[in-house]
């Protein structure tokens, strides 16, 4: 699967410190990628990502939060909580635990990161 964020689950993660088990736990592997659109290296990531999600152990979300209402506060959240100022951010889990974090990675890194 590879969905964009709702803005339910971001509130959810504001308030927590984290998403929820629902997401970081939704398959063996998932990716979380957190960005805003104009940022040119969330294109070249974009492009090979969907095609990655079509295997049955990995789920892939985004949200590219500079078009959502909760911009500031998400943002704040991000470079505060999850200490990371650059984008794309991208939390790797597996089974349901945080294992690696990166900022732009091609399409082999970003499988060794889920997969290692």
């Amino acid at each position: 699967m590879y969905r964009k964020l709702t803005e339910a689950e971001c509130r959810e993660a504001m308030k927590n410190g984290e998403f929820s088990q629902a997401i970081v736990s939704s398959k063996p592997s998932v990716a979380i990628v957190l960005t805003q659109s104009w940022c040119p290296q969330w294109g070249w990531m974009r492009s090979y990502l969907p095609a990655l999600a079509e295997a049955p152990d990995m789920d892939i979300y985004w949200l590219e939060y500079d078009h959502e209402p909760f911009y500031d506060e998400f943002l704040e959240f991000k470079e505060d909580r999850f200490g990371n100022r650059e984008i794309p951010y991208v939390r790797y889990y597996r089974d349901g635990k945080l294992v690696r974090e990166s900022n732009y990675i091609d399409k082999t890194g970003f499988l060794r990161m889920l997969k290692n």
